[in-house]
């Protein structure tokens, strides 16, 4: 295992004299056996970042490390990492067996070593009946954990994930989440997980890097990230559904500074007698909860409520508290976070 440390990475494309950067100087320190989710809009550089690590892409300025060496100039094999990606990359004509063993013939260990390796990757990841079959012979969620498998085999010090989630329906999803959850606390292996889906990031991550624009917005506990979001961006873009962001609410009121935006979790927001006025849109069923979309002047309105609440009807008004213990204040113009006292 190997910790891995990004010193200020740059990552720019060149057509002509046209230079454009997509990664800005990004710096973040992942610890030795810790699991790290890089998770961010699409375009927001999280795949190009995870595959200047693998060695996929070039940097452009800065340094990249892992454990005590700089990789910047040493290829993939050079790196002792193994990549799991969206698509499987799986030998169509080959086992699952072969396919688990591949990498390890090219790399000329001993057949005895390999058998047992693979017998051992396929026990934790509940495969081993499968290993005579090939892939056309797998559903989805066991492609993915063959190619799972093949990465475990190498005994890398980094494991790098680059979506691998993503063609899974829900169900598969959820349950490959725990898969790689417990697989990760029987190996410990430090591994860089990239994601969109936020949920998947939350549920996944010791420590979460929030990318946006190529820039890192924030890089911390996924606790930290959803209950003191260091922008706007990460206010907006962690949580389902999102912070509720208010440019016009009565600041003075709730002793937040003059001008700021002040942010308000749905949950954290209660239907009652009094407080803000605000006009029901609609109402969302979700099961145990429901969800009210209103109005606030000109501004829109999210309220998580649960299913012992009265869900308001559409078209009416009702009033909402804001939980004074739970309010954010955010700078109108750079979108930072301010800490009041």
């Amino acid at each position: 295992m190997a910790a891995i440390s990004l010193k200020n990475v740059v990552k720019d494309y060149r057509a002509g004299k046209t230079v454009t950067q997509v990664i800005h100087g990004v710096n973040a320190d992942v610890t030795d056996g810790e699991f790290v989710v890089i998770v961010g809009p699409s375009g927001c550089g999280k795949s190009t970042l995870l595959r200047m690590v693998a060695g996929l892409e070039e940097i452009t300025a800065g340094e990249i490390w892992i454990g005590d060496r700089i990789v910047n100039d040493l290829e993939p094999a050079e790196r002792d990492i193994a990549m799991v990606f969206q698509n499987y990359a799986l030998y169509p004509h080959m086992s699952v067996f072969e396919n688990m063993a591949y990498g390890l013939k090219i790399a000329k260990v001993p057949m005895d070593e390999i058998k047992a390796r693979v017998d051992k990757a396929a026990k934790i990841l509940e495969i081993g009946p499968f290993l005579t079959r090939r892939p056309r012979e797998l559903s989805g969620g066991q492609r993915q954990r063959v190619a799972m498998g093949r990465a475990i085999v190498r005994q890398p010090k980094v494991f790098l994930f680059d979506e691998p989630l993503s063609n899974l329906d829900a169900k598969l999803r959820a349950q490959t989440r725990l898969e790689i959850q417990k697989l990760h606390r029987e190996l410990g292996i430090t591994s860089l997980f990239v994601t969109h889906d936020q949920v998947e990031a939350m549920t996944l991550a010791q420590r979460m890097l929030v990318m946006n624009a190529g820039v890192m917005e924030q890089f911390d506990t996924p606790e930290v990230v959803y209950n003191r979001p260091a922008t706007t961006f990460v206010a907006s873009f962690i949580g389902s559904p999102p912070m509720n962001l208010l440019r016009q609410a009565p600041n003075a009121a709730h002793g937040g500074p003059p001008g700021a935006i002040l942010g308000i979790r749905p949950e954290h927001l209660l239907l009652g007698n009094t407080g803000w006025p605000v006009k029901v849109e609609t109402v969302e069923l979700l099961g145990a909860e429901r969800l009210v979309h209103a109005r606030l002047g000109d501004e829109w309105l999210t309220i998580r409520t649960d299913e012992a609440t009265a869900a308001p009807a559409p078209g009416s008004t009702c009033h909402a508290t804001p939980r004074p213990d739970r309010l954010h204040w955010f700078d109108a113009t750079s979108g930072r976070r301010i800490d009041t006292p």
